[in-house]
């Protein structure tokens, strides 16, 4: 997308006469190209992240990597020091949201943003970094990927093995459409951080919520290598299967509709284009491992009728049922209000045709596939769009936060937690043993 500034050698050629004897032609090599910072790294440089690194306190950690990183004499101590340092931003991220240690700033701590923009900050140092020993290309992809999976949380999911204690796992995502308004939070990134750890009180005794976030970029999902996160393709699927077997329920969440929540009854095999993170598009049926058995559509397992049904807080929250598809033997996309049709391909799910609805299509294919369909409860939460506060809408004039908007975010992530805890309560752990053998 952009291209890599290259710097040439200069050609010297020295002549000489008399009895001496000739020298060979001298050439200086080319020197190697800089990498360039992506597109979602360049926003870094604006005056909306660098207030909220500023004013969270998080504008400290790249300078500290960086010294780290130039200490580095080999790849094998620089991936040390990736892994240290992107699982200890996780940790404080998690422990800034959760109350933990000094806030840092006048940013409200369930803020999901110092998180996303220190990362960048660090996956920009990584890209860049010129070290003494030399790097390959594959290495700096390597490291990139082991940055972006163990600040996301990805590497640090700690169920307890038994016990009376019952396990769930919860997904969230970064900020997006950042160049319609750069200030933007996602509430389920916010959620995640919040949740992490934590323990919520059911109707059939305590859980424990363990969290990730992931990427805003199509690449990440597709598999292979990104130039964005390295090797870190296939990021839904590395990263909840090691877990679905053992988990009790499992939700991805992301931001979805104005005012209400959605629980999505079915997910669709497609995507539709929307630009990513990168401003990268894709408009294709979603890639995946084996596709002559690949489904169009997938279905929710969590207990829909009895989340709709709770009074679990402020915002609505509704049984989605709406897919767009193209009816077997037609030609065009058709909107149906309660589902898709017999034999149709899939246009959209309930969540959408962008990364939402793709991460729970590639969940819940996933749970299908491990055979967990009839025994593990998993599905797709949407949240309301957070809002700015009355008068501080336009991203030119308003500020990076107010009263609402932190309250708003407050209320979704209360609310997420409540609907777990009454998917939980409606769970028969009986069944759901006894279909596990």
């Amino acid at each position: 997308m952009i291209s890599a500034r290259v710097r040439f050698g200069v050609l010297g050629l020295a002549l000489l006469t008399g009895l001496s004897a000739p020298t060979a032609t001298a050439f200086a090599a080319p020197a190697a190209a800089v990498p360039t910072p992506t597109v979602e790294e360049q926003r870094l440089d604006g005056a909306v992240p660098q207030e909220i690194l500023r004013r969270s306190g998080f504008d400290d950690v790249a300078p500290g990597f960086s010294r780290e990183l130039a200490r580095a004499h080999s790849y094998a101590q620089a991936r040390h020091i990736v892994v240290r340092e992107g699982s200890a931003l996780w940790r404080r991220a998690v422990d800034r949201a959760q109350g933990r240690g000094p806030a840092g700033g006048d940013i409200s701590r369930d803020d999901d943003r110092p998180l996303y923009w220190a990362r960048l900050e660090l996956t920009r140092e990584v890209r860049t970094w010129q070290p003494g020993f030399g790097i390959s290309d594959r290495q700096r992809s390597a490291l990139l990927d082991q940055l972006e999976r163990t600040s996301r949380g990805q590497t640090d999911i700690r169920h307890p093995a038994k016990g009376h204690v019952r396990r769930v796992l919860l997904t969230g995502f970064d900020p997006f459409t950042l160049d319609r308004d750069i200030r933007i939070s996602n509430p389920s990134g916010a959620t995640a951080l919040a949740l992490d750890g934590t323990v919520i009180e059911t109707a059939q005794g305590p859980a424990r919520i363990e969290t990730a976030v992931f990427p805003v970029r199509w690449q990440d999902f597709t598999g292979g290598t990104s130039p964005a996160a390295g090797s870190g393709g296939g990021t839904v699927e590395r990263t909840l299967r090691p877990y679905l077997p053992k988990v009790d329920l499992f939700t991805t969440v992301s931001q979805g509709r104005f005012g209400r929540f959605d629980i999505e009854r079915t997910n669709g095999a497609w995507r539709g284009g929307f630009p990513d993170n990168d401003n990268v598009s894709r408009t294709e049926t979603v890639p995946v491992a084996d596709p002559s058995s690949q489904p169009q559509w997938t279905t929710t397992t969590l207990p829909y009728s009895a989340i709709v049904a709770a009074r679990t807080g402020r915002f609505p929250v509704y049984d989605h049922t709406e897919v767009t598809e193209i009816p077997a033997g037609g030609t065009g996309p058709v909107v149906r209000p309660d589902g898709p049709s017999p034999g149709s391909t899939a246009r959209a799910g309930g969540g959408g045709d962008y990364l939402s609805n793709e991460i729970a299509y590639r969940a819940t294919l996933l749970r299908d596939r491990l055979g967990l369909h009839d025994s593990l409860p998993g599905g797709h939460v949407h949240t309301p769009v957070l809002q700015f506060g009355t008068g501080n809408t336009d991203p030119a004039t308003g500020t990076v936060t107010d009263p609402e908007f932190v309250r708003n975010r407050l209320d979704i992530i209360d609310q997420v937690r409540s609907i777990v805890a009454v998917a939980l309560s409606a769970t028969d752990l009986s069944a759901t043993a006894r279909a596990r053998g």
